[in-house]
């Protein structure tokens, strides 16, 4: 969670456009690739997939709820493309002070395209635009505020794929990504100010998601 309370308000930077441009660029792969195997039936509804992954942390005074849920298709044995949605909530106390509470939701599209080298290890690029509204409610009944941000994430990393073979889109994963961007406002950002020059600085931490992808018409299952 950014440390918004410091008040400090950089630029915003709008990035609904290159999210729409991705999304053509990966309908048009999945496009060419159907074209290409025009000789053997065309477009393959065995290589949609749907599946994400789950968020769920409880701590003392402060818990995250969230999903990254996915959709995609599997253009090639070494290629899967495809959208991501992203919704976390999270909320904490004694955040500043005793007894106050911060709420916050993060939510936002995204696009991704994985690489496998082989069957069980990946690369994985994704572009996300998400959005954060805010609220912080002081402990001393004094009035609080509402924040709304917005901050476009680029993630790199890579995973480890358990079960994909060519016959199944059926399979477990787990990833470590990192936000090259590192927007204030992204939601993988750790921000910390310097309390003598108020010099802020901004460090990507990783993101680690375990999921499962699930083959929509797999014949094997």
């Amino acid at each position: 969670m950014a440390d918004y309370a410091k008040g400090h308000r950089p630029q915003k930077i709008s990035m609904k456009r290159l999210i729409l441009m991705s999304s053509f660029l990966c309908l048009a792969v999945v496009s060419m690739h159907a074209q290409d195997e025009e000789g053997e039936g065309g477009f393959r509804a065995e290589n949609l997939f749907t599946g994400g992954s789950l968020s769920l942390s409880f701590y003392s005074g402060g818990s995250v709820i969230g999903g990254t849920p996915i959709f995609g298709y599997r253009v090639a044995d070494w290629l899967d493309a495809g959208v991501a949605f992203n919704y976390i909530y999270s909320g904490r106390r004694d955040y500043l002070q005793f007894n106050d509470k911060v709420r916050q939701t993060v939510y936002g599209p995204g696009v991704f395209a994985r690489l496998y080298p082989v069957n069980f290890l990946f690369l994985q690029g994704q572009l996300e635009h998400n959005y954060t509204n805010l609220k912080y409610i002081p402990g001393d009944g004094t009035s609080g505020f509402k924040l709304k941000e917005s901050a476009t994430s680029f993630l790199v990393g890579g995973g480890y794929a358990q079960g994909r073979d060519s016959e199944s889109n059926t399979f477990y994963y787990i990833s470590v990504l990192f936000d090259l961007i590192k927007d204030e406002y992204s939601p993988y950002t750790e921000v910390r100010y310097d309390p003598n020059t108020g010099e802020q600085r901004l460090r990507a931490v990783p993101i680690i998601r375990a999921g499962v992808n699930i083959g929509l018409f797999n014949r094997k299952y």
